[in-house]
C-alpha cells in the first residue's frame, strides 16, 4: 500500500496522484457562489453609500461638533460599514467552503477600490479630508490595478495579507471620519489615517515587486503569485 504527499491514502490503498485519484478529481468552483455574491454585494452598495453621504450634506446639517447631524449620515456611515463588512466576509467563505475563484481573486479588489476610492473621493469633495491624501491613496490604487492587467496573461496575483491590512487600516481610518465625532477625537483620526498611508505605499511597492516577477517567471506557463 502505497502513501501520497500528504499521507493520506485512498480507499482502494491506492495514492491520490493515482488513476484512480484523477478520476475522482474535485470539480471546478462556479463562479455564481456565496463569496462572489457577497464582493458583487460590496460593489452593489457602493452608489448606496455616495447618495446617503451627499444628502446629509444637502440637508445642510452640521457635522463640525457631532451634535447636529443629518440621520442621513448614520445611514452613509451604516453602508459603509457593512459594504466593509463583506470584504471580510467574503474572504472567510471563499477559503472556509473552498470557494475560491479567479473571479473573486480579481473582482474582489476591484470592488475594495470602488468602496475606499467612493468615501475618499466624497469625503474630500466635502472638505473633511485632504485633497492630497485622497491623490496619494488613489494614485496607489490606480497603480495596482494597471499592474493587474499588466501581468494578467500570466497569472493572477491576489490580495496579500499586507493589502488586507492596508485595506482595513483605511476602513477603519474612513468610518472614525465619517462618524460626528467631537474634536478631541481628532489625533486618533490622524495616526489611523497615517497608519492607512504607509500600509498603501509599502504594499503598492510590494505589488509592483510581484508584478514584475511574475513576467520574469512568465515563459514557465501561467502561475499565481502569493
Amino acid at each position: 500500500m502505497s502513501i501520497d504527499k500528504a499521507g493520506t491514502y485512498d480507499a482502494d490503498g491506492s495514492p491520490d496522484g493515482s488513476a484512480q485519484g484523477a478520476g475522482r478529481a474535485r470539480a471546478p468552483v462556479p463562479t455564481l457562489n456565496l463569496a462572489n455574491v457577497l464582493t458583487v454585494l460590496r460593489l452593489v452598495l457602493v452608489p448606496v453609500f455616495v447618495v446617503a453621504l451627499f444628502a446629509g450634506d444637502v440637508a445642510g446639517a452640521d457635522t463640525s461638533d457631532g451634535l447636529d447631524v443629518s440621520p442621513w449620515r448614520y445611514v452613509a456611515t451604516a453602508v459603509f460599514a457593512v459594504a466593509a463588512l463583506t470584504d471580510r466576509l467574503d474572504g472567510w467563505v471563499a477559503r472556509r467552503f473552498d470557494l475560491v475563484t479567479d473571479f473573486g481573486k480579481i473582482v474582489d479588489p476591484i470592488a475594495d477600490k470602488a468602496l475606499i476610492g467612493a468615501a475618499l473621493l466624497g469625503l474630500s469633495v466635502l472638505g473633511e479630508l485632504p485633497w492630497w491624501f485622497t491623490a496619494v491613496i488613489l494614485g496607489r490604487e490606480l497603480a495596482v490595478t494597471l499592474l493587474r492587467f499588466w501581468v494578467i496573461r500570466h497569472g493572477v496575483i491576489p490580495a496579500s495579507k499586507g493589502g488586507k491590512a492596508k485595506t482595513l487600516a483605511q476602513v477603519l481610518a474612513i468610518g472614525v471620519v465619517l462618524l460626528p465625532l467631537p474634536a478631541q477625537v481628532d489625533p486618533v483620526e490622524w495616526v489611523l489615517l497615517g497608519a492607512a498611508l504607509i500600509l498603501t505605499v509599502g504594499t503598492g511597492v510590494d505589488y509592483l515587486v510581484r508584478a514584475l516577477r511574475l513576467r520574469a517567471v512568465a515563459r514557465q506557463g501561467p502561475v499565481e503569485v502569493r
